[in-house]
């Protein structure tokens, strides 16, 4: 991959802003990292994963029942996800290190990987935002044109009516193809994976032979294959929309800009701070049942200029960053609900449909 370089020379925003953060967590004598508030998401989603996964192997409920579980499921999952993991792989659930972890394991233990997914999403997507060559998270998928930069095909021009179907596929892909390529092709797109020591890759093998036994085999098992095949789909399919759908919600809407990379080397004349305002929005921050769902990744603003600030911090720190945002004439693209980014989305969508000029 060509080098992105940020013209930090005139990092005055980010300055200022980084010591208004900090003074509000010294004034207000918290830690920057979870606390009770986070913790307890964690006694509930996870233990609640692992109920529904023993009832549903029971064998005992009704076939209507059981497809309403698959369904919630799917919705734990991905909260899982966006809660724990994701904050634990940032290193910013737990000032301890091991607890971070321990945690970013979940990911492992949902079918993907730890190793690769803190590679692809805090280093190119965190660093990269919305730079086509260098943000693997838009360049998945072929289906999809999610930048004006990408090659466009013909099938493009109905991407945005069958958005919906692309996403659901989502967890399928992650979990069956998109690892596997990660690991023997050592790559994540364009850019060359770090190393992986044996305990990596006693990782790898261990938590997908492990998925298989617990997401395949023992269910396979205990409720017959059809049984199986039938609520796997349904969980998957629902985590892929909702997986999909929180993250497109934040950089593919309208107001948020791209760039691009090729072969040569390129600097983005900004500071990388406001290189990720520029490229980022926040959706539906005063509902706060959404927020404790996505793990404040409605605010997606404040975790892009603060990633490894817990994500119950994001509320307050919404008003610090907007205040900023105003004294240095940056922009601060937030949609008031989730049905207008949705909206905003499909619209972008549709016009990297069409075909270029």
């Amino acid at each position: 991959m060509a080098k992105v370089k940020f013209n930090n020379s005139n990092n005055l925003f980010f300055q200022s802003l980084k010591k208004a953060v900090d003074d509000y967590f010294k004034t207000q004598g918290l830690r920057k990292t979870g606390n009770f508030r986070l913790y307890l998401k964690t006694i509930v989603l996870i233990p609640a994963a692992l109920a529904i996964y023993v009832l549903l192997l029971s064998g005992l409920l009704p076939a209507a029942v059981s497809i309403v579980l698959c369904v919630l499921l799917g919705l734990i999952i991905s909260s899982i996800g966006f809660n724990v993991m994701h904050d634990a792989c940032h290193g910013s659930f737990s000032s301890k290190k091991w607890v971070n972890e321990t945690l970013g394991l979940t990911l492992n233990a949902l079918g993907g990987t730890a190793f690769f997914w803190k590679q692809k999403h805090n280093i190119l997507h965190h660093t990269y935002t919305n730079i086509a060559g260098a943000d693997d998270d838009i360049a998945q998928s072929k289906l999809l044109r999610q930048s004006p930069t990408q090659d466009w095909m013909p099938i493009h021009r109905y991407q945005h009516i069958y958005l919906t179907a692309a996403y659901s596929l989502t967890l399928f892909m992650w979990v069956w193809f998109r690892d596997f390529k990660k690991y023997f092709t050592r790559r994540i797109h364009n850019t060359l994976l770090q190393p992986m020591n044996g305990r990596e890759h006693l990782i790898f093998w261990g938590s997908k032979l492990l998925y298989v036994l617990f997401y395949v085999a023992l269910p396979i098992y205990m409720v017959g294959f059809l049984p199986w095949l039938l609520g796997i789909t349904i969980a998957y399919l629902t985590a892929g929309i909702m997986l999909s759908y929180v993250f497109q919600l934040a950089h593919a809407v309208e107001g948020p800009e791209f760039e691009a990379v090729g072969v040569e080397d390129k600097v983005i004349e900004t500071e990388w701070a406001v290189h990720q305002i520029k490229t980022t929005a926040n959706f539906s921050p005063r509902n706060k049942i959404l927020s404790w769902f996505v793990g404040g990744l409605n605010y997606q603003i404040e975790h892009h200029l603060f990633p490894r600030i817990a994500h119950i911090h994001y509320p307050a720190l919404s008003a610090i960053v907007q205040e900023h945002c105003q004294k240095f004439g940056l922009p601060y693209h937030s949609f008031p609900s989730v049905a207008q980014a949705v909206k905003s989305h499909v619209a972008l969508m549709k016009k990297f449909g069409q075909q270029p000029a």
